[in-house]
């Protein structure tokens, strides 16, 4: 199950969705496996940018990502809720630099790097975003880092 996050106040720059982590997201250890912990971010970045970018632009570009970088603070267990929140820190060419962190409460289960190449969704060809749009997610986003 998943919500909006209620860590916070959602904002363009700040997105939280808000899981719960039920049995098919426990390993043979007993806590969250790995491959949710990708899932959620991805969940959230996608779920960010189509909270904030005009409809236009969600019709128009794709996100793929193109690495992830996870580091493990705490296991979460079943039942525990968690808030994945979601920043895009930057833009250059087609990618954009994201950083994720999951959350049980105040405490830190996990923080991800990732870099995601946008794409454009007719030709599936990388392509830049406007800079009207990145600007939505990270103010001030510098002229020559993003087009538009």
């Amino acid at each position: 199950m998943d919500r909006e996050g209620t860590s916070g106040e959602q904002s363009p720059t700040r997105y939280a969705l808000t899981f719960e982590i039920d049995a098919r997201d426990i390993d043979f250890m007993g806590h969250a496996n790995n491959a949710s912990y990708i899932r959620w971010v991805q969940e959230a970045v996608i779920a960010h940018w189509r909270r904030v970018a005009p409809s236009e632009a969600v019709a128009s570009y794709l996100w793929v990502a193109l690495k992830h970088e996870i580091t493990y603070r705490n296991p979460g267990f079943l039942d525990d809720w968690v808030d994945v929140i979601s920043r895009f820190e930057r833009f250059k060419g087609a990618r954009a630099f994201h950083r994720t962190v999951i959350k049980r409460g105040e405490e830190i289960l996990a923080e991800a790097r990732s870099v995601w190449c946008c794409l454009d969704a007719h030709t599936h060809r990388p392509t830049r975003i406007a800079r009207r749009i990145a600007v939505l997610f990270v103010p001030g986003s510098p002229a020559g880092e993003a087009q538009g």
